[in-house]
């Protein structure tokens, strides 16, 4: 099947010579996300907090790349402010542009009003899911002016309850659109990532088995794999999305959460 076939946007070529920054993406969705630019020929910056998981990411994304493109690496941690500045500084002076700025770096954590550390796991995630996309997307926008870029912000189904991330990417939305800059969210449901054993600190095992459990809630019978988060992410950066901007994309099967 051909590579535009199997993703659904006009040609395989969409991408050659974009410049993509993915926050997250030394596994997961960021991960698998940034092995798809790649194959379509774009030039990728990895970055995530682990080292051998940007090494392994970049190694799969020149093993994709149409040309054996070697993909930047960054170990950023995307809640320091000197981190992040490196990272869009990096960009810059590697490929000299940004085409496409995808925030999907996040984090979750079980917690309770009682815990007695509540406001430090509190600014460790609006650090994380939101401070570091506004942030970003603060350092970036001048870069995806010249471009006429992309921001895609990769977001959750739970913001339906409702999320500063996605009132943001609305917001910025409206804002960038003269500029030629379209911003979406991604409100992905249960996707089978690391996520429910690193947050829950359980088995693979039985994150498999809740993994299973959260199928029979959807429809089509599965929980999402990266891919299907990453192929989202394609079709809202790509010119078929052009008139797509201020939106919430959801991809989660159509499960049922009551």
């Amino acid at each position: 099947m051909a590579a535009e076939e199997e993703i659904g946007i006009g040609t395989k070529n969409d991408f050659t010579g974009k410049v993509v920054l993915i926050t997250g993406s030394g596994g997961g969705i960021g991960a698998v996300t940034a092995v798809e630019f790649a194959r379509l020929g774009a030039h990728v910056v990895v970055t995530d907090r682990r080292e051998d998981g940007v090494s392994a990411v970049a190694q799969q994304c020149a093993d994709a790349s149409p040309t054996g493109a070697k993909a930047l690496e960054v170990v950023a941690d995307v809640t320091n402010d000197d981190d992040c500045r490196r990272l869009v500084a990096d960009t810059i002076k590697t490929f000299k542009k940004l085409d496409i700025l995808v925030n999907n770096a996040g984090r979750g954590i079980v917690s309770s009003i009682w815990d007695g550390d509540i406001l430090d796991k509190y600014e460790l995630i609006m650090n994380t899911n939101l401070r570091s996309v506004v942030r970003l997307t603060h350092l970036c926008v001048e870069h995806l002016e010249k471009t006429k870029g992309n921001i895609v912000n990769i977001s959750s189904v739970s913001a339906f309850k409702p999320a500063a991330l996605d009132m943001f990417t609305k917001c910025v939305a409206l804002e960038l659109g003269p500029k030629g800059i379209r911003a979406n969210v991604i409100n992905p449901g249960p996707v089978k990532t690391e996520f429910i054993v690193n947050i829950h600190s359980v088995t693979k095992a039985k994150s498999d088995e809740l993994y299973e459990e959260r199928a029979k809630k959807c429809p089509i019978g599965r929980v999402g794999e990266p891919l299907d988060v990453a192929k989202a992410v394609l079709y809202l950066t790509s010119d078929d999305a052009s008139f797509v901007t201020g939106s919430n994309f959801v991809v989660d099967g159509g499960a049922q959460y009551a």
